[in-house]
């Protein structure tokens, strides 16, 4: 297990991507197109079509008028 410094905020991404991926999560990049509720991003969209279990991490930005 690595060790970021969580006082900064990439690190405390860093730390929670480390985490998730050590739960067997996939880390997905950040999408920057409006996607609506975040059961819209693509990877989690087309991939909870499939009959297999899927688990993804990752940070979403969001944007408000």
């Amino acid at each position: 297990m690595q060790k970021f410094d969580t006082k900064t905020f990439q690190g405390l991404i860093l730390t929670l991507q480390d985490y998730w991926a050590r739960q067997g999560c996939t880390i997905v990049q950040p999408l920057d197109m409006e996607v609506g509720a975040g059961t819209s991003h693509p990877m989690t969209c087309l991939r909870a079509l499939g009959p297999e279990p899927m688990a993804a991490a990752y940070v979403q930005p969001s944007r408000r008028p």
